[in-house]
């Protein structure tokens, strides 16, 4: 009995079993240790990342000579800087030049903590995400120096999650890799500020006129707000918004404490003298015609170039004036100046390129007036016709269409040279009538005309519609004695450093028309000049060169060449309403002498040569191949008597002209069109 009670007494005396944790108790544990060990493994992960991207950047050179988009520098055919376009980074700046008050303000103004911080801010991408969760897009930024760095270099500005969680990866990345002081110089140096620039000195230089050196602090506190929104506050976009949000940034560096309170109110923002924007007028309207050709010079390039042009400078400052000094108020002007070669020395586009970049020069298309019987009477002249050959100037009528000279007279027998002179549209209807509307078709096609051309009665006073570059090229190429001349704008494309990735070969056009009929239809633009609607176009030295308006004065053209330069010239509106009082015997003849007298200065006066006659076998005109029809089928006799299509390429051997009795005609025994050693040569067969 004893032992059952010492038994029970001992187990009575047993320590009750502590109360198990409830539930809830046990989730939270649970939790916390899972949430620690996938804390610790995501720091892990985001280590290894970080570990793993900072292996893969780039070297601190390789991220120094990185450049976003393509930098073009245009120069003139001197070498002198005309324009700057795309991204321009200037000169790199080392940490220890970078003026301190310019470190102090883009601190101050995107990133105070950035000495303390490892690459992210944790408290500004908090706030960044929540403010994406409440409005569904980022709105606020909360991205580091180091992550606008990351994203500047490496990504794109897209918001979305993936880009910012590669963009801190990257951010911590390139803080593993490199120093403080060497982020801040890659993105002082690279960071966009707006206008093309990228870069603090590029910034300074294209705002202020001076190295970003010598940047004093409310330039600093402009440059350093810039970086918000660059498209906004630009002060090439809008330089009272620039100012303002200098402003606040001046506030921002005073609660940093690194100005004072004094500086800060002894800062006028409004004194700050902004650069002025160099290029932006008339020399665009070249540059937006020469670049779009390098997608064909260098097709593949994208690194970063300058590009020697054709250009001017004093012949475009001369051109530019001349064209708004001369031009009727309300309408607008082009210019388009060639040299014996095709280069384009000048070009105007219209009177003011900010206010409108319609390029009027190559783009509009307009009726040019008797500035086409350039066409009418070359085709004459080729047909037989010679300046010194008798015609009527009588009223005639042409399948129903009666033209009319500008006076309303009509002058009888004149001779060819004084019918181009006065511009007598009687004269020329008849002529294109005679040689063939198609031919004069042909003949306009031959010099560049591209546009469609209509060969209907009229269109030998000018009905269809041109360009004024077209219309240049034409009378060049009568200036180069009958040679087709191509217009061109770039000579050369090198890289920074000086390699030659592009240089033009200098080339000979073919001969659109034989000599004598060069010398021809020059002898008519002078005297056109000489005595004729165009004397208002003279120099003091010989100028050739016809005028073209059209119906109630919509159009004015002069055209001419002098001294191996050719320039051509439109003034008219561009709602082709008539403008009271144009002619393109005045205002268009004026602005070409104007401009002229200036172009040629410095060139030798030239005679023209008007004295070369037909060579003596030259077939007569009845015995020529007049077509009609399609242009494209015209074919005309060569200087050396051979038939041949506009492209000088002979023409089929039933094409030929016929004799009278059905054979091939030889009219003094012209001579052949290549002799046996040319033919050896040519073909390879040498000597026989």
């Amino acid at each position: 009995m004893a032992r059952k009670d010492i038994r029970r007494s001992a187990s009575g005396s047993r320590q009750p079993e502590p109360p198990q944790p409830s539930g809830l108790r046990r989730f939270v544990r649970r939790l916390f240790v899972w949430g620690l060990g996938l804390a610790l493994l995501g720091v892990l992960i985001v280590g290894v990342a970080v570990g793993l991207a900072a292996q893969s950047l780039p070297t601190y050179s390789e991220l120094k000579s990185s450049q976003a988009g393509q930098m073009i520098v245009v120069r003139a055919r001197d070498g002198t800087e005309i324009v700057s376009l795309g991204p321009s980074y200037g000169k790199w700046l080392p940490y220890d030049q970078i003026p301190q008050v310019m470190k102090d303000a883009i601190l101050s103004t995107e990133d105070r903590r950035y000495r303390s911080h490892i690459g992210v801010d944790p408290i500004g991408i908090a706030r960044s995400f929540y403010v994406r969760v409440q409005e569904g897009r980022f709105k606020q930024g909360g991205s580091t120096i180091t992550q606008q760095l990351a994203r500047t270099v490496f990504l794109n500005n897209s918001r979305t999650w993936g880009r910012k969680l590669r963009e801190i990866i990257l951010a911590m990345a390139l803080e593993w890799k490199f120093s403080k002081d060497q982020i801040l110089e890659l993105y002082l140096n690279k960071v966009y500020f707006g206008g093309g620039a990228y870069g603090i000195d590029s910034a300074s230089r294209k705002f202020f006129g001076h190295p970003g050196t010598e940047l004093s602090l409310p330039e600093a506190a402009i440059i350093a707000g810039l970086v918000k929104a660059p498209s906004h506050y630009s002060p090439t976009a809008d330089a009272d918004a620039a100012v303002g949000r200098g402003q606040v940034v001046l506030g921002l560096m005073r609660d940093n404490e690194v100005i004072s309170a004094a500086e800060f109110a002894a800062t006028d923002l409004k004194k700050i003298k902004f650069a002025a924007e160099k290029g932006q007028n008339s020399v665009r309207y070249f540059t937006d015609w020469a670049l779009p050709q390098l997608d064909l010079l260098l097709p593949e390039n994208s690194e970063p170039i300058e590009v020697w042009t054709t250009l001017d400078i004093a012949m475009q400052r001369a051109a530019t004036e001349a064209i708004q000094t001369q031009v009727p108020k309300g309408a607008q002007g082009a210019l388009v100046s060639l040299d014996r070669d095709g280069a384009v020395l000048a070009m105007v586009g219209g009177t003011d390129y900010v206010t409108s970049n319609y390029n009027r020069a190559v783009n509009a298309v307009r009726q040019p007036g008797s500035a086409w019987k350039l066409f009418v009477y070359l085709a004459a002249l080729e047909a037989g016709y010679t300046p010194n050959d008798k015609v009527v100037d009588e009223p005639v009528t042409i399948d129903g269409w009666s033209p009319r000279n500008a006076n309303g007279t009509f002058a009888g027998e004149i001779d060819v040279r004084s019918a181009f002179a006065y511009s007598k549209n009687t004269v020329a209807a008849q002529l294109g009538n005679e040689v063939g509307f198609s031919s004069v078709a042909g003949m306009a096609k031959r010099f560049g005309i591209t546009t469609p051309i209509s060969t209907v009665p009229s269109m030998v006073l000018g009905s269809n519609v041109v360009r004024v570059i077209d219309m240049t090229r034409a009378f060049a190429s009568v200036s180069a004695k009958g040679q087709a001349i191509e217009p061109y704008g770039i000579t050369k494309i090198a890289t920074v450093d000086g390699r030659v990735l592009y240089e033009r070969d200098r080339k000979s056009g073919q001969m659109l028309v034989p000599a004598y009929v060069a010398a021809g239809i020059t002898d008519m633009l002078q005297s056109a000049v000489s005595i004729g609607t165009g004397r208002a176009a003279q120099i003091g030295r010989p100028v050739a060169g016809k005028t073209g308006t059209t119906t109630s004065n919509k159009d004015g053209w002069f055209l001419g060449f002098s001294s191996g330069i050719t320039t051509g010239i439109w003034m008219g509106r561009d709602d082709d309403k008539p403008v009271p009082g144009l002619q393109g015997g005045t205002a268009p003849a004026r602005a070409f002498a104007a401009y002229m007298r200036v172009a040629v200065a410095g060139r030798p006066v030239e005679k023209f040569d008007t004295e070369a006659v037909a060579p003596a076998w030259q077939l007569e005109p009845d015995d020529e191949a007049m077509l009609t029809g399609n242009p494209d089928d015209y074919y005309y006799v060569d200087e050396r008597g051979n038939l041949v299509d506009p492209n000088g390429n002979p023409a089929p051997a039933d094409r030929a002209p016929a004799a009278p009795d059905g054979g091939l005609e030889e009219v003094n025994n012209p001579p052949p069109a290549a002799n046996a050693d040319f033919l050896d040569q040519a073909t390879g067969r040498g000597p026989r």
